[in-house]
């Protein structure tokens, strides 16, 4: 039904008007059954008559007569796309070629003069087109497929044994799924009605069972998983602490995950730290104790102790430190003395030695 629909609806366009009635033949999403020789229009059939104000004819069963026109129709296309002596579907690779074939081999009937009138046919058209109701703006949304509901936490729909992506923002809301082309070059068209119109959302190659046909745009950002959760403050001493920076959000990661006791107990003397010192120091001190470890109590204020007696120019007094010329090793000089008299076993001759041991650094 949706590929005739979207049929009807492209032509009208191409006419630029549409007609007082239209004739199509029996199909079942026209003509539901027929009683006593009436036929029963199918419902989502009127209502899409009803649309483009037409009036939809179906032709007589059993009588070439009434539905000539269909039929040469039928007879063209047959001769064309089904396998035969005539056959031209070898001449297109795809689907999308032929339909590029169909539209140049148009554009060159109906701009040359027709054997009949001896005008081309673009001429009668326009005059024709003054007797045209106008098209709607919107086509009938029966021509955009199938109706799918995008779930609320999913942004896929399943159509005919596939599963399809749609843009995260359609979550909860309605969408025309139709198929478009045939064979390798076969599409899924995902078409959503807003308030500015019928917008096509997303166009998928056909999926098959279990493997479903997805685009990394649709998702956005990735929700907060298992593998990767972010502190959310929930209460004001929450939010307070994780305002401090990223060095109290890393803590919190890493001393949860430490099974650190007392954690809120540890929270708030970061806090009233924050108050003495810095806060931005109270956060790097925060990291630093959550990338080596040190969840004990006196361990944050250990830390900043140590980070501010620093200062801003380097070492504090009376701190060792290695580098070029001094190591932090210590000295071998004194095992110089093992085994040797001590001062008081010394003789008065010997005047006071001085071993001239030192400690490096």
């Amino acid at each position: 039904m949706p590929s005739v629909f979207a049929a009807l609806d492209q032509t009208f366009r191409r006419l630029g008007g549409v007609p007082t009635y239209v004739l199509t033949d029996n199909e079942k999403t026209v003509t539901v059954e027929h009683i006593a020789g009436i036929p029963v229009r199918n419902p989502q059939l009127v209502a899409f008559a009803d649309h483009y104000s037409v009036v939809v004819h179906t032709c007589v069963p059993a009588d070439p007569a009434s539905k000539g026109g269909t039929e040469s129709s039928v007879k063209i296309s047959k001769a064309d796309l089904v396998p035969k002596d005539t056959n031209l579907r070898e001449s297109y690779a795809s689907f999308a070629e032929l339909e590029a074939a169909c539209e140049e081999f148009c554009q060159k009937v109906n701009t040359r003069a027709h054997r009949v009138t001896k005008r081309p046919p673009v001429e009668m058209l326009a005059e024709e087109r003054a007797r045209l109701h106008p098209v709607p703006v919107a086509p009938h949304t029966v021509a955009f497929g199938t109706t799918r509901v995008v779930p609320g936490n999913t942004p896929m729909v399943a159509f005919e044994s596939g599963q399809y992506s749609v843009p995260a923002q359609l979550l909860g809301s309605t969408v025309w799924v139709r198929v478009h082309g045939r064979g390798a070059d076969e599409q899924v068209v995902i078409t959503h009605v807003g308030a500015d119109g019928p917008v096509e959302v997303a166009r998928h190659d056909r999926a098959t069972p279990g493997n479903p046909r997805l685009l990394d745009e649709h998702f956005g950002p990735q929700p907060a998983g298992p593998l990767e959760r972010r502190p959310r403050a929930r209460n004001p001493a929450e939010v307070e602490f994780l305002g401090l920076g990223e060095g109290a959000r890393l803590w919190l990661i890493e001393a949860a995950a430490a099974g650190t006791t007392k954690m809120r107990v540890k929270m708030t003397e970061a806090l009233a730290l924050a108050k003495l010192f810095d806060p931005v120091e109270v956060d790097w001190a925060l990291g630093h104790a959550a990338v080596h470890g040190r969840f004990a109590e006196a361990d944050l204020s250990s830390i900043l102790d140590h980070h501010h007696g620093r200062g801003a120019t380097g070492p504090a007094a009376g701190e060792h430190r290695a580098g070029e010329d001094s190591s932090l090793t210590q000295g071998t000089a004194a095992w110089a003395r093992l085994g040797q008299p001590g001062p008081d076993q010394r003789s008065p001759d010997q005047g006071s030695q001085h071993d001239g041991d030192e400690v490096t650094r």
